[in-house]
């Protein structure tokens, strides 16, 4: 028998519960509990990773929490079935979340002690906001699901700026340089930045990865300039028969030195010509609601605001700019 609450790293099939768990309150609540990084990490045992799984007297999983201590700040996203709400779990598992976030983010490494706490919310949900405000947590981060109908217009693949051309990534061969340029580009967003071989590699292993739709922008000498990322959901349950097609931008990204010309908007517009030519309807993206000159470019490019993540923190917390004003992010 199970104690109320484990703390540890998941065996396949409780990772496997817990993944149940998600589809259950997703179909309860109409939007996705955990975002695709914590799913993709639940068989991660990790120092900078905590995963917190609660259990009823029969043993079955009731809720679970995954806390990431790796940032500036620890961030975590948690899950109760929607079975096993108004006991408490929650809060339990918050309470969890919250000393946890206290540890070092690295065995021995000095100054890590008393980190701040932010928790994700998907869809900004009225429960949330109240189970939030219980725990005296406000906003301190939206992160901006916006939508374009494709069927709108007539897209087709820009010309790209001379001195640059345009080809597809190579899993393996091409992952060092992408890597290198992700990092530069995203070096102040605490989760599209510090992605690593071992998280690229389970995006490409996952069933949904399409080397044709993952564009790199590459100069004279070989060097990378930007890319573009496309991801085209394969899960039935994502695009139900009868229901819009969509496909999402997945991840823009200029190098430093390539920003200011344009590239991020040239890059944007590959994308959709591409999720187009897939014969997708719609397409999507995510993109932090403090980056002005990012909202701005889409909002002017068509897209409009579908739905609102947000993250709550300590009241003292203030929000803070998380991505580059050129770049589309990836989910957390």
């Amino acid at each position: 028998m199970h104690s109320p609450l484990e703390i540890g790293p998941l065996d396949p099939a409780t990772a496997d519960e817990v993944r149940s768990l998600a589809a259950a309150a997703h179909e309860s609540d109409g939007v996705a509990p955990l975002s695709e990084q914590p799913l993709l990490r639940l068989g991660v045992d990790d120092e900078d990773l905590t995963h917190v799984v609660t259990y009823d007297d029969s043993g079955t999983v009731t809720g679970y929490a995954q806390i990431d201590r790796g940032g500036d700040v620890a961030s975590a996203e948690l899950v109760v079935h929607p079975a096993a709400r108004r006991r408490r779990t929650g809060r339990m598992l918050l309470r969890t979340a919250q000393r946890d976030a206290t540890l070092p983010a690295r065995s021995g490494e000095p100054g890590q002690h008393g980190r701040t706490l932010h928790v994700w919310a998907h869809g900004d949900l009225p429960a949330a906001r109240a189970f939030a405000a219980d725990a005296g947590l406000v906003v301190v981060r939206e992160l901006w699901k916006m939508g374009l109908d494709l069927r709108s217009g007539t897209w087709e693949r820009p010309e790209v700026p001379a001195g640059l051309r345009l080809r597809t990534f190579r899993p393996g061969p091409d992952d060092a340089a992408w890597l290198r340029v992700n990092a530069r580009a995203f070096a102040h967003h605490p989760e599209q930045g510090r992605l690593t071989q071992a998280d690229l590699d389970a995006r490409v292993a996952e069933d949904w990865f399409d080397p044709e739709g993952f564009f790199l922008l590459e100069r004279e000498d070989g060097s990378l300039a930007g890319f573009l990322w496309t991801k085209v959901p394969t899960d039935p349950s994502v695009s139900p028969a009868g229901a819009t097609r969509e496909g999402e931008i997945y991840v823009v990204g200029v190098d430093p030195d390539a920003q200011g010309q344009g590239l991020g908007k040239v890059l944007t517009a590959v994308g959709l010509a591409h999720l187009a030519g897939q014969g997708l309807q719609r397409a999507v993206l995510y993109v932090d609601g403090d980056n002005a000159a990012a909202t701005r470019t889409y909002l002017g490019a068509g897209f409009g605001k579908d739905t609102v993540d947000v993250q709550y923190g300590p009241p003292t917390v203030h929000p803070v700019t998380q991505s580059s004003p050129s770049d589309a992010t990836m989910k957390p």
